[in-house]
């Protein structure tokens, strides 16, 4: 029976690392593997390890762009570790504001919008975003285009945008790329804030769920819990590899096209299951 679970916990951590850092919403996508891949753990359990083998997915960051985010590297300047610093605290600066709403209001947040109604709304109405927006922007020159370049009142605003992702189905790399490329950086710039914002955040999370779900793991959770984070943190990854490659011929548009199809999806999937039942 264990290796059937530690097979499923392997199926969401490939989900995992794929939607973590693409803008098509994990919560969609788990939302419906929980239809298909039931994990055969205590409700608690499964709650804690949806969110913490986001520590794989944030570990995959860590490791490909350990150089870029690491202020006290011999190999950089004095200029270049201050620019370090000023990234980190501009990381800081983005993630006060849904740090603030999500301690306050998170279990009214789930409470109220945690639903296939809720997720299938946002996934269509961000996917169609998307498409306006790179319509809107197909000829205009971003005025933002390396990290350097990024403002603390422009990291502030992205973090505003965060704040829109504590609705499920919203994706939090879709709402800051979203609130990036209005604000005026480049999609590339968007994307890497996206990832470093992300640090903080899931380690903060998975932090929480794990204190609220206590230390006292059976061997079988230990490891269903560490396959979801390792996949996780493989696919991660290869995800973040084809997204900055992808970003530099291409727009976020396939994306948005693609959040449409999955909310038509989620709306028609448990609109028959109602029925049927």
């Amino acid at each position: 029976m264990q290796i059937w679970e530690i097979i499923k916990a392997a199926i969401l951590g490939i989900i995992e690392g794929i939607t973590e850092w693409l803008p098509i919403s994990s919560t969609g996508h788990m939302i419906l593997a929980d239809e298909f891949i039931r994990l055969n753990v205590s409700d608690a359990f499964k709650e804690m390890f949806l969110v913490v083998i986001q520590l794989g997915a944030i570990l995959a960051v860590l490791v490909l762009y350990f150089h870029k985010l690491n202020p006290f590297s011999p190999k950089k300047s004095s200029e270049e570790k201050k620019e370090t610093f000023s990234l980190w605290g501009k990381v800081i600066v983005a993630c006060i504001p849904a740090a603030v709403i999500g301690l306050l209001f998170d279990d009214k947040i789930d409470e109220l919008f945690y639903n296939y109604i809720t997720v299938a709304i946002t996934l269509i109405l961000y996917g169609i975003l998307f498409i306006v927006i790179e319509n809107r922007n197909k000829n205009r020159t971003p005025k933002v285009n390396t990290l350097a370049e990024l403002s603390y009142q422009t990291a502030l605003f992205i973090g505003v945008f965060q704040v829109l992702s504590l609705i499920p189905g919203t994706s939090r790399s879709g709402a800051t790329i979203l609130g990036a490329i209005l604000i005026g950086t480049s999609r590339y710039v968007a994307a890497e804030f996206t990832f470093f914002l992300a640090i903080p955040v899931m380690f903060g999370a998975s932090l929480l769920k794990i204190v609220k779900f206590g230390f006292d793991f059976t061997g079988s959770e230990i490891a269903i819990l560490l396959t979801g984070m390792i996949v996780a943190f493989v696919v991660s990854i290869l995800a973040i590899k084809f997204l900055m490659g992808y970003i530099k011929k291409h727009d976020f548009k396939a994306f948005g096209w693609y959040r449409i199809v999955l909310g038509i999806i989620v709306v028609g999937y448990f609109l028959i299951k109602e029925f049927a039942l």
